[in-house]
């Protein structure tokens, strides 16, 4: 029986959820702390410590990917056997396409559970500001009064 465009996809999908998970989730726990520590210490940007959490997880990924396709061979999914012909088909590299995009986009939103842990103080940050404004403000005004 020859492989169905389904096998394509699903072949292609599964690696990709995990290739997703994992790197948003290394990307987001990575950027969180290097936030939290040297963006502390240091002065770094969230934006930049979201570049660092990005770099460690893309390195991550390139390490992992022997292991996130054994992990999903376990389970029995193995690549269709595909003739040449069957490999330049224009429906089967649509569903291998398909099964790669939808399979990463899924693994990215499962890989965002890290989210659900961390505390959200953006509110804290900007009252914490519009207090520092209204002190430089008050400081600048006295100052101006004394001069």
């Amino acid at each position: 029986m020859p492989p169905s465009s389904v096998s394509v996809f699903l072949h292609q999908a599964l690696p990709f959820i995990g290739f997703g998970f994992l790197d948003n989730f290394l990307m987001i726990v990575a950027g969180e702390y290097i936030d939290v520590t040297l963006g502390a210490a240091f002065g770094i940007s969230t934006m930049a410590a979201a570049g660092f959490g990005n770099m460690i997880s893309d390195v991550a990924g390139v390490g992992s990917a022997y292991y996130v396709e054994s992990f999903v061979a376990k389970f029995g999914v193995r690549a269709p056997h595909l003739t040449p012909d069957q490999v330049d088909m224009k429906s089967t590299r649509w569903a291998s396409s398909m099964g790669k995009v939808i399979g990463v986009a899924i693994g990215c939103f499962l890989g965002m559970c890290p989210l659900f842990f961390f505390k959200n103080d953006r509110k804290e940050k900007e009252e914490a500001k519009k207090e520092e404004e209204a002190e430089k403000e008050e400081s600048d005004k006295m100052a101006a009064k004394a001069s």
